[in-house]
């Protein structure tokens, strides 16, 4: 049986601590924050890959009645501490109920896993049939560096294997669209740094400045343009 990949402690430490103004941070929960408005009311929700976190903060803030699963005993603390339930497993074989979830978020864990289709498969088997999945991956393995290493990951994905992926595991792609378009030129030219530079605290300027680009490229005529990441909205067919 082929292992997830781990996620270096350090790492995780100094994402926890990078603030919550950070802006890699914050363009993950305005995100997440986006696309709950696109839903109709708040349901229950899981966090597959939790982290530190982040995303079960903004969607008990919204409301959502939140599980929160991650591989890391430190993540799940940090995710019973934000109020989430919060349980250690594999998302390979998650020990939740079938048909449960109106709403699964999975970000930057497929990536984490040699057979990820089996990951794909359980936010499937979990959701109810029409409930959603957003899931998002790092893209493109030109932009493969010692930071992808320290955050455990085994790929990066392009668009077509990402959408492969998520057809294998039954669900049904509404949407997918690039993130980090504006700056993956600062991406690619630091790629071989052996920080996670990402993550790192930048003076307010230049964080500000990254939080504005991330936010704008919302409002950007082609999304389909390379960036540093891919997001996918799909959810479960119902049964016939």
């Amino acid at each position: 049986m082929a292992s997830a990949c781990p996620v270096d402690t350090q790492e995780l430490q100094r994402i926890a601590g990078a603030g919550p103004r950070h802006w890699w941070l914050q363009d993950r929960r305005e995100l997440i924050a986006r696309e709950l408005r696109r839903l109709p009311e708040p349901g229950r929700a899981v966090d597959v890959g939790a982290g530190i976190g982040d995303g079960c903060a903004v969607l008990l803030d919204h409301g959502w009645r939140v599980t929160a699963v991650d591989t890391g005993e430190r993540a799940v603390e940090l995710c019973r501490a934000r109020g989430a339930d919060a349980h250690l497993a594999d998302p390979r074989w998650l020990p939740l109920p079938s048909a449960s979830y109106d709403l699964a978020v999975a970000f930057d864990v497929l990536s984490r896993l040699d057979d990820d289709h089996l990951a794909a498969a359980q936010l499937t088997r979990v959701l109810k049939p029409g409930g959603t999945a957003l899931v998002a991956v790092p893209s493109d393995m030109a932009l493969w560096s010692a930071h992808d290493v320290a955050l455990g990951r085994s790929r990066r994905h392009t668009r077509d294997t990402f959408a492969a992926l998520l057809a294998g595991a039954g669900l049904a792609l509404d949407e997918m669209w690039s993130r980090g378009i504006v700056v993956r030129p600062l991406v690619r030219r630091r790629r071989h740094r052996v920080d996670g530079w990402e993550t790192r605290r930048r003076c307010t300027a230049v964080n500000r400045l990254l939080s504005w680009t991330l936010s704008a490229e919302q409002w950007l005529p082609a999304t389909s343009l390379p960036g540093t990441w891919l997001v996918a909205r799909a959810h479960r067919p119902h049964d016939g």
